[in-house]
């Protein structure tokens, strides 16, 4: 193992302090660029830095900051940063000050090779078949084609957020109609709220994983699995399996409560995956005000594999 790699010993404590909803992007120019949600829910920041273990105090650079009033003018959540077609984007969740919940997913676009200079242009909303709750967005590639995935309401409300998935037509526009992935449907799903939101892709071993969160954002917060084989039709609903037990969930004994919303990333030998997540360093957090709790961490932990090639994240 390289020096530079996470050890065991990295897996004890915070990568970074109050930093929720962790992304961590390797990209092409040999960094790892980090973004997150800040506790003030306010601005849109990013850090870099040459190894995983330098992001810790690597500068923020902010690179927007939340209107006063309007769409994206409260509940700054979710940023996450890719590189699609030689431009950088942004894709992130906000509300209205007047209608703090009124949550939808918005983009931002520079053109300049490095995300550091030039200008982050709002590209407007991201929008679904209809109009309600949305958030957590991320892409992928697969295949020559790019998808997105994200966390909305159903047009039925029967849950706070379900699982959806659709190919894009560019990065600011999705190509519909959408394919329902994942309701809340288990136990695990349900406590506190009825949630799936938070997804992260991994494609590994033939097979293209989903992870995604559940639950409250208290110790009840957990990381499902769906997972369709690479070749499936990924827009059909029926390509996709659920795993009806949860992947990651609170551990005591490591101070590890509510682990979720996570990202992954990789060692610069690109031969050792590592899960990204936050979760909080103790279980006593008042549920209704669980969002304003700073203290949900980015912790990093190494992946492995079973025989049948699934990542073991606990």
């Amino acid at each position: 193992m390289n020096f530079t790699d996470i050890t065991e010993d990295d897996e004890k404590a915070p990568l970074i302090e109050q930093r929720a909803d962790p992304y961590i992007y390797y990209h092409t120019d040999g960094y790892y660029y980090f973004t997150a949600s800040v506790p003030e829910y306010d601005r849109i920041e990013i850090r870099r830095a040459w190894f995983l273990k330098g992001l810790k105090d690597a500068e923020p650079f902010v690179i927007w900051r939340k209107h006063s009033d309007g769409p994206m003018s409260w509940h700054i959540w979710a940023p996450e940063l890719h590189y699609i077609n030689n431009k950088w984007y942004i894709y992130f969740a906000a509300g209205r000050a007047e209608d703090p919940w009124w949550i939808r997913t918005y983009v931002l676009e520079n053109d300049s090779p490095d995300p550091f200079s030039g200008e982050w242009v709002e590209k407007g909303e991201l929008k679904s078949e209809w109009d309600s709750f949305m958030l957590d967005t991320t892409t992928f590639e697969h295949k020559g084609k790019h998808y997105a995935v994200w966390a909305q309401k159903r047009q039925e409300r029967t849950e706070n957020s379900a699982l959806y998935i659709a190919e894009m037509e560019n990065p600011c526009k999705l190509k519909l109609p959408q394919t329902l992935l994942s309701v809340p449907e288990f136990d695990w799903e349900c406590r506190g709220f009825k949630v799936n939101e938070g997804a992260s892709v991994l494609k590994r071993n033939g097979k293209i994983f989903i992870t995604y969160s559940a639950s409250a954002t208290d110790a009840s917060y957990c990381m499902g699995l769906l997972y369709a084989d690479e070749n499936a039709d990924l827009l059909k609903a029926e390509s996709w399996k659920k795993s009806d037990k949860p992947v990651f969930v609170t551990d005591p004994a490591k101070k590890i409560f509510g682990p979720g919303h996570n990202s992954f990333t990789c060692n610069r030998d690109r031969n050792q995956d590592y899960l990204v997540y936050h979760a909080r360093p103790y279980a006593e957090v008042d549920l209704p005000n669980a969002l304003y709790d700073p203290n949900r961490h980015c912790w990093i932990k190494r992946i492995s594999y079973d025989k049948k090639g699934f990542p073991l994240f606990q």
